[in-house]
């Protein structure tokens, strides 16, 4: 299998989820790039396994990796509750629909690279957020999308959530 890289963005304001995921095989650069992240945690950034429930680890392995800075306890706790929850959830329900093959997932690792605002508040919408946005990742990895045209015809408009012309 080839590396598959996806992103996807899911809600609005500060409970909105933003999701990049890299899917690559066992024994493969992503490997190395997971095993690395794991074992150098840098201050405000601490990658973990994922997990389902406490013990049973999302399988494809999952490396959650915060995008933002952690910044008091109820950022830690939407970090590393809801997005968490809804991380594992959407590798899950990419595996339950096929979009990573349940025969290959103990063959892949998966990296979650995960944006939780500073800001958010509303833990459901966290976790509704993230569950879409990292399965919309996988689906746009496994589809390679965009394509470099639709990508090119943006260009003449380009926004975010945080610039809107």
């Amino acid at each position: 299998m080839s590396t598959q890289f996806g992103e996807c963005f899911v809600g609005e304001g500060p409970d909105a989820a933003h999701v990049n995921t890299v899917l690559g095989a066992v024994g493969g650069p992503v490997e190395v790039a997971w095993v690395t992240a794991l074992a150098t945690p840098r201050a405000g950034h601490v990658a973990f396994v994922a997990t389902v429930v406490p013990s049973v680890a999302v399988r494809p392995f999952t490396l959650f990796v915060n995008k933002a800075p952690i910044e008091g306890t109820r950022h830690a706790a939407l970090t590393w509750g809801a997005a968490h929850a809804g991380v594992a959830a959407g590798v899950m329900d990419a595996v339950a629909e096929g979009t990573v093959a349940e025969a290959e997932a103990s063959e892949l690792l998966l990296v979650a690279a995960v944006w939780v605002d500073p800001q958010a508040a509303d833990e459901d919408a966290v976790f509704a957020n993230n569950r879409t946005a990292v399965l919309g990742a996988l689906r746009a990895g496994r589809e390679d999308r965009p394509a470099v045209a639709e990508a090119l015809a943006a260009r003449h408009r380009p926004s975010n959530a945080y610039y809107r012309p």
